[in-house]
């Protein structure tokens, strides 16, 4: 197993991750599975980074289960790395020292719903998809839409957002409470179903965004929404993508309560006409969608229609046949795997920033021009509501040098935001690729993670190798 760094090195405890793996496997028998692909997809990773293997993994049904795989893991001091559906974008799942991942996907049920109090208890391996399903009748929904299928508890570990979070904020807004396992196997309860607490330090906010580094999520009490009366969907083409980032901007300072704002570039625009047959004009475009009363939705819709027409942008053509918003939708979620018809044969290696609303034009339109300076293919597409936007670098992965300049560029893109004042990461995470952005964007408040990490997993077995180097 090649191991990145001397420090990854130390990590790691070859007998006593032997000893970890003998254990486990006589607990859990045939869900304990060493076998190479289960570990290859474990260490999945869709980015330029490499598959770092664990030496076991062990499939979870319960949270005492958890409790128990940790408590053996901590004894024998093995690293232990959560996994949910994989879809994380930053080696959030890789294995830099080996140990045990511990698979949440078959802990996937909807434990209760309060459809009173507008909440809910799930287990970590339920995906938004499936949650939202099982819903449907209740006349409620959970917002929160990264694009991808992933589990609740990824979501949660990552604070992931997407396309909904400029109405509906991101996971940090949305959970409630959590049931974790912490790095000794203990099992605490963090926050309540109550709207408000006062009551100590809030634990539930540190667990959100922690990337299994401090420990493991397998309850999660979520915030939902009442499906609104009417939803209207459109798109509204602009001469340039400057002209697109300022109508949004005013959008957002104009009170719109829009639910979802999104760019794409001409040539992402270009890739989604063919991977999802649509017929849009290949310029910049803004996707839109607007919740509310039908009279709410159609008012928001001619607001914006004035803006876009102001910013040059139009026809703005929208519609409420939920067919017809679906599609369009759809589209954008699959605007990954459109990429990639544009260059049959690359990888995509897609990076996020977030940046201030009102420096969202000039950091876009200077990304394009790195991008056009570099000669690399990078469709750039975005939750601009919120200054959150994504490059999807396309790259030969058998040609060092577009790796090198696709490395160089992601680099020049994560300074560019931290000096705006922004993010090196609005939604996707830190994990392994933007471990180095950290010190840069907050200074000594890393040492004080840094504190808290060692505070709560002294031997580091807590996905170690991620987010904070220790």
């Amino acid at each position: 197993m090649a191991l990145a760094t001397a420090e990854q090195e130390g990590m790691r405890d070859a007998g006593g991750i032997e000893a970890a793996v003998a254990q486990l496997s006589a607990r859990f028998a045939e869900r304990c599975s060493i076998s190479r692909s289960v570990r290859e997809h474990h260490g999945h990773t869709t980015t330029l980074l490499g598959n770092q293997l664990p030496d076991a993994v062990v499939f979870a049904h319960s949270t005492q289960e958890v409790s128990e795989i940790v408590k053996i893991c901590a004894a024998n001091r093995t690293p232990i790395i959560p996994f949910g559906t994989g879809t994380s974008l930053e080696g959030h799942v890789n294995a830099p020292a080996g140990g045990v991942c511990i698979d949440l996907s078959q802990m996937d049920d909807v434990v209760h719903v309060f459809p009173e109090d507008l909440n809910c208890v799930v287990q970590p391996g339920i995906t938004r998809t499936k949650l939202n399903e099982y819903l449907r009748d209740t006349g409620l929904f959970f917002p929160i839409d990264p694009g991808a299928d992933a589990s609740l508890g990824g979501m949660t570990a990552t604070r992931a957002s997407g396309t909904n979070a400029v109405r509906y904020g991101t996971m940090k807004d949305n959970v409630l409470a959590l049931t974790a396992v912490m790095p000794d196997g203990s099992i605490v309860h963090t926050g309540s179903r109550a709207k408000k607490s006062s009551a100590g330090y809030d634990l539930t906010r540190l667990l959100v965004g922690s990337e299994g580094t401090l420990a493991i999520i397998t309850e999660i009490t979520l915030r939902l929404q009442g499906i609104p009366e009417a939803i209207s969907g459109g798109v509204c083409p602009f001469p340039d993508v400057e002209s697109a980032c300022n109508a949004v901007i005013v959008t957002i300072q104009s009170g719109i309560p829009v639910a979802r704002i999104e760019l794409l570039d001409t040539l992402q625009v270009k890739a989604c006409n063919a991977y999802s047959k649509l017929d849009l004009e290949e310029k910049p475009t803004l996707f839109l969608e607007f919740h509310g009363t039908k009279a709410g939705v159609g008012e928001q819709a001619d607001m914006f229609g004035e803006i876009a027409r102001d910013f040059g942008g139009g026809p703005f053509e929208w519609t409420d046949k939920a067919e017809d918003r679906s599609r369009l939708w759809q589209a954008r979620h699959d605007a990954y795997w459109a990429c990639l018809g544009l260059r049959p044969g690359a990888k995509s290696v897609t990076t996020d920033v977030c940046v201030p609303i009102s420096r969202l034009a000039e950091c876009v339109e200077a990304t394009r021009a790195d991008i056009a300076e570099t000669g690399l293919v990078a469709p750039l597409v975005g939750h601009v509501g919120d200054g959150n936007f994504h490059c999807s670098i396309l790259v030969d992965p058998n040609d060092e040098r577009e790796i090198a300049a696709a490395h160089a560029f992601i680099e020049r893109l994560n300074w560019r935001a931290i000096e705006m004042e922004g993010t090196c990461t609005g939604e996707h995470g830190v994990g392994q690729g933007k471990m180095k952005y950290l010190q840069r964007e907050h200074g000594d408040a890393l040492d004080v993670m840094r504190a808290i990490k060692r505070a709560i997993d002294p031997l580091n077995i807590m996905n170690p190798g991620k987010i904070i180097p220790m």
